[in-house]
């Protein structure tokens, strides 16, 4: 099933959780299989940088943080520790903060830390555009798990935003996309509607009913990007409104 098939299904309200990355994660257990390599490997490219701030947060160098983290993911996914979680509690997110923190004050004792330049780490991320995102961070004291919660929530928002902009590239639609993005959020500095209209050749009133698409396909996008981490319907709501708590934070 491809991924708008998907989408069409969340969208429509019977989606089939079965089919999204975390569930077919979760109801592989001990089986190993493409599907479920490929579906965990989806998810934590996704979700990496999260994790790189839980580590930094948690006093570690960048050095150290970089190895740690991509240690982490060769573990995760080397020895199966997702066939541990479990059905009825484990959301993707939840999981793999538990799965880091006993990684962290167990596992890293006992391995050998992944050397830089060495082999190539089951999850690549480019570990100086970790830490100059890490280093722009807003000076707090918010403590390693509420940063990754807040920094989850908006890789979230990031992905979400990322498939919506390949959608609209994908039928040439991608100058109007890059005018409008501001408007998923209505961001105060967005261009005005008669700006808009003036490049686009459209009318105002075509604008103001393209800028109401976006938003109700970002919300789609949102939502679907949502159930890839969660195992059942009623999840994708509840996840979505804490995400909002933790954006209002």
């Amino acid at each position: 099933m491809s991924v708008r098939d998907q989408d069409r299904r969340i969208e429509s309200g019977v989606a089939q959780f079965n089919t999204t990355h975390w569930s077919v994660v979760l109801a592989a257990g001990q089986a190993d299989s493409v599907e479920t390599s490929q579906a965990l490997q989806t998810l934590c490219r996704a979700y990496w940088y999260p994790l790189y701030c839980y580590v930094r947060r948690a006093g570690h160098t960048p050095e150290d943080a970089q190895d740690l983290t991509q240690e982490f993911f060769a573990r995760l996914l080397e020895k199966n520790y997702f066939a541990l979680a479990s059905r009825e509690r484990g959301r993707f997110r939840s999981f793999l903060l538990t799965s880091l923190k006993n990684f962290l004050t167990n596992e890293y004792r006992r391995s050998a830390r992944l050397k830089r330049g060495g082999a190539e780490p089951t999850i690549s991320f480019d570990t100086a555009d970790a830490e100059n995102r890490y280093v722009a961070e807003p000076i707090d004291t918010a403590t390693p798990e509420t940063l990754y919660e807040q920094r989850w929530a908006l890789a979230l928002l990031e992905n979400a935003l990322a498939r919506l902009r390949d959608e609209y590239a994908a039928r040439d639609a991608g100058p109007m996309f890059d005018l409008l993005k501001a408007y998923v959020w209505g961001e105060r500095n967005a261009a005005s509607y008669t700006d808009i209209a003036a490049q686009l050749d459209l009318t105002e009133e075509a604008v103001k009913k393209a800028v109401q698409r976006l938003r109700h396909r970002y919300r789609d996008m949102l939502r679907t990007e949502i159930a890839h981490t969660v195992t059942t319907a009623a999840e994708v709501e509840e996840e979505l409104q804490h995400l909002v708590r933790l954006l209002r934070g």
